[in-house]
């Protein structure tokens, strides 16, 4: 059932989670929508593809990245929520994460009580078997410390957490076992260029302020499926008019753009939004912002090797390792074997390398870190790259992120790239789609409420 139409229409350029979120909320609110997408889906950067297992009709499906939630995502949670898909993830029902060594026998876990927070990790801290009983405990008051970090404060963002980490008695082992092992994966850099404010963001969120905050979810479909198929059915539900294949190439070609009631999402890259509205982005905005690739290494095995949903890594190049067979399809299932994907994050030096030489350089690793992988036979290995993943997340890079509102009252931001105070997440796409839509609304109702 749709809602009466009022106002005039808003276009919604990208649909991606951030053009998604704001068509969605545009068009219950009862504003007219149009959303163009270049691609012929919906989903942006978190797509899956369907791939060939060599003949006999086997194919699995590809998601392009290893995409997960915690618990604290609560915008992103209540999009799937909106979407009707909150019954195909997976939400642990308490913090869990399994960490092998490849160097030492055993598996670390870093698991929460249900005592309050921060005690709530205290015993896994206490425990933790790849740092030293001197690193486990300097831990906590680092972490009691970085509790207090005003993350909002633009000297904060000025420092590297790598730099307040090592002055707050964190040594290189527990920056590799502990706080990068977390980090890299939720920023895409390493604590030395990381800005602490967004560190303090993912920490003071994810882990320090409620004790089930962190709990990690995760698909249980293809990411097409969750996003851009489901985003698809609710957004015709809602009346938005979904263009795709849809590149839009100037402001003005959009219909009505130039009249005074017209308005604008732009939910696109920060190259795109530069071309399309230079005059409305922050000076310097792509090159201040940057850029961060992020690869996946996809492994089809002839049997399991890993019995865990995931697994992250420490002493090895690795750094979290998926177990994907379920949704894949049940072509890998029906035939025995078992499908993982290793995320890459902060991948500058590999985003460009040959799938041979990946191949070569990390399947050994692989097996160091799971034993069962070196009886497995190895059925078919490929590569997906996003070589502009995030944002790089560098000390100083928030004053690049521009608000929501642009100098024109007709022309709006949104994307991770945003000031969402969130570093480049699927819950910092949502949120931008919801300021956006929340400026666009309150200033059309105030020019409604204008006496003629």
């Amino acid at each position: 059932m749709t809602t009466p139409r009022t106002h005039s229409t808003a276009h919604v350029v990208g649909g991606g989670l951030a053009g998604i979120t704001a068509a969605l909320r545009l068009a219950d609110a009862g504003r007219a929508v149009v959303l163009h997408e270049a691609k012929p889906r919906l989903g942006g950067l978190t797509h899956s593809f369907k791939r060939d297992l060599g003949g006999g009709g086997r194919s699995i499906w590809v998601d392009n990245g290893q995409h997960v939630f915690l618990r604290c995502c609560t915008s992103y949670r209540a999009l799937l929520d909106r979407l009707g898909v909150a019954d195909r993830v997976t939400l642990q029902s308490r913090l869990d994460v399994p960490v092998r060594s490849e160097r030492y026998a055993g598996v670390g876990r870093l698991r929460r009580s249900g005592l309050p927070a921060p005690l709530h990790l205290g015993a896994a801290l206490a425990r933790y078997r790849w740092l030293s009983p001197l690193e486990r405990a300097r831990i906590v008051p680092a972490a009691l410390a970085l509790g207090k970090v005003d993350r909002d404060a633009p000297e904060t963002d000025a420092q590297s957490f790598g730099a307040w980490l090592s002055s707050h008695g964190q040594s290189p082992r527990a920056v590799e076992a502990l706080w990068d092992l977390i980090g890299v994966a939720t920023l895409n850099a390493t604590a030395d260029h990381a800005s602490l404010a967004l560190a303090a963001t993912v920490f003071q969120l994810g882990l320090l302020d409620a004790n089930d905050a962190a709990d990690i979810g995760w698909s249980d479909v293809p990411l097409q499926q969750l996003h851009g198929d489901a985003a698809g059915n609710a957004l015709a539900d809602a009346g938005v008019d979904v263009r795709l294949g849809s590149k839009v190439t100037s402001l003005e070609e959009l219909a009505g753009i130039g009249s005074h009631d017209a308005s604008v999402v732009l939910a696109v890259p920060p190259a795109d939004a530069a071309r399309l509205a230079p005059d409305l982005v922050p000076p310097g905005l792509v090159e201040g912002l940057g850029s961060s690739p992020i690869i996946n290494l996809h492994l089809v095995y002839d049997r399991p090797v890993l019995e865990e949903p995931f697994v992250a890594a420490v002493d090895s190049p690795l750094q979290w390792i998926f177990d994907r067979t379920s949704h894949a399809g049940p072509t890998a299932v029906s035939h025995g074997g078992q499908y993982v994907a290793v995320s890459l994050s902060a991948a500058d030096d590999l985003v460009d390398l040959p799938v041979a030489t990946l191949k070569e350089r990390f399947v050994p690793h692989v097996e160091a870190l799971l034993p069962a992988a070196r009886h497995a036979t190895l059925r078919d290995f490929f590569v997906t790259r996003e070589r502009q993943a995030t944002f790089r997340p560098a000390p100083g890079t928030a004053r690049f992120r521009p608000e929501t509102r642009t100098k024109s009252a007709r022309v709006y931001l949104a994307g991770a790239w945003t000031a969402t105070g969130w570093p480049a997440t699927m819950e910092g796409a949502v949120r931008s789609g919801e300021a956006a839509a929340a400026a666009l609304l309150e200033k059309q109702d105030r020019v409604m409420e204008v006496p003629a």
